[in-house]
């Protein structure tokens, strides 16, 4: 009788755990930054659609007042908006952009979203809108802008 053949084998071996941990860790290596590109994208998307829901308050305050001077918090005419909020998304409790007015005055405005200092957006560039409808994204805050 063969005393080693008729032991069964139970568990796995170090070699065997080393090789699953490096897969593991292979997989995470790739997937970790597209996930935190896909959350950039998101975030960007939901601050999009936070400065358009400005503008349209702007121009609900335009329609009340026929200028867009006094949006701003305190009635003024720069800063953080008095008639909308003021950081996207505008639900939820994680905030990654501040949105503001960037300039007002009877006929037009700007509105700009910056990228909160910590989190996933940090040095992710200024989103714009005009009243002219032109949509800018300053890509990495390098000054070169490209529509969005």
């Amino acid at each position: 009788m063969n005393f080693i053949s008729a032991r069964t084998q139970r568990g796995f071996t170090l070699i065997e755990l080393m090789i699953v941990v490096a897969i593991v860790a292979i997989l995470a290596a790739v997937a970790w930054p597209s996930y935190q590109n896909q959350v950039r994208s998101s975030n960007r998307a939901d601050a999009q659609g936070a400065l358009m829901g400005l503008a349209q308050a702007m121009e609900r305050h335009f329609t009340e007042t026929g200028s867009y001077k006094g949006a701003a918090s305190g009635g003024g005419d720069t800063g953080a908006p008095a008639i909308f909020p003021t950081e996207a998304p505008l639900d939820g409790s994680r905030k990654s952009y501040d949105l503001k007015i960037t300039s007002a005055d009877g006929t037009s405005y700007l509105l700009t979203a910056t990228p909160k200092s910590t989190g996933v957006q940090s040095g992710d560039g200024d989103l714009t809108l005009s009243s002219t409808g032109e949509r800018l994204w300053d890509e990495k805050g390098s000054g070169t802008t490209k529509p969005w």
